[in-house]
């Protein structure tokens, strides 16, 4: 009877146990529904994780305070900051200011070397100068007052050995007197007597004058080199003939001190 009783009960327990194994997920549709492959509940995840970020830069930027754009002040405004001290100056404000008249001349003209350099040429040649000087188209020649007349026509017919020599050709006014200067102040220093200068005959320069012919004689009579100077004259033809002039110098005192 014991056994009867029991059997019925057996039964209905297997068959509630069969029904609840039925629809009872299994744990792979659990983990399923659960793990990272279910697009509903990542989908949730992400968007609360991305209101979360946003409430925190809110609450970020709101602490730090309002933000200003970084603008560049432009050159208008720069120019105002530095001159916005700047006040007038006092006075009569409808002063007018007039320039020079272009066409007045100044009372005390500057000094024209040119002119200053003819004027003294033309002393030397009048005999108002140091140095008695005769000047022609194709000749020069000149010597300190009381040079011997006999050593001038000697120099005057190439009988001086030239010793040295220095061609100007191709230089300016300018350089060429800076290269007669030192040129004849070193040959002084080596005991030189007499040297030859080559100005050439002025066939290449504007109007085929031969400006720095004309200029040697002003050279030689003035300045430092005026003191050694004794005499000069155009050389002869197998020594440049009227492009070239023979300058004699005075003879050194004591040992020259410069070597060749």
């Amino acid at each position: 009877m014991l056994k009867t009783n029991l059997f019925p009960w057996s039964l209905a327990s297997m068959a509630r146990r069969k029904k609840r194994k039925k629809t009872a997920p299994t744990s792979s549709e659990a983990k399923a529904r659960k793990g990272p492959f279910n697009p509903i509940v990542n989908n949730a995840k992400d968007l609360k994780k991305q209101l979360k970020e946003t409430s925190n830069n809110e609450r970020k930027l709101s602490a730090a305070g309002p933000q200003t754009e970084d603008i560049s002040p432009t050159e208008d405004e720069i120019f105002f900051q530095a001159v916005g001290d700047v006040q007038p100056l006092k006075g009569n404000k409808k002063r007018i200011i007039t320039y020079p008249d272009p066409n007045l001349k100044p009372r005390h003209p500057a000094p024209n070397e040119e002119l200053e350099a003819m004027t003294h040429l033309w002393e030397l040649v009048h005999g108002s100068g140091d140095m008695d000087i005769t000047f022609s188209d194709e000749f020069i020649e000149g010597a300190v007052r009381g040079f011997d007349k006999k050593l001038m026509k000697r120099l005057r017919k190439g009988e001086f050995a030239v010793q040295d020599y220095l061609d100007l050709h191709g230089l300016t006014k300018k350089d060429a007197e800076v290269r007669v200067r030192n040129f004849l102040t070193r040959s002084y220093g080596m005991g030189l007597r007499c040297v030859l200068l080559i100005h050439g005959r002025g066939l290449n320069s504007e109007d085929h004058i031969p400006i720095l012919k004309e200029r040697i004689p002003i050279w030689l009579s003035r300045g430092p080199v005026r003191k050694f100077v004794l005499a000069f004259s155009t050389a002869r033809p197998y020594d440049g003939g009227t492009g070239a002039i023979y300058v004699l110098l005075r003879r050194h005192k004591g040992k020259p001190y410069l070597q060749v």
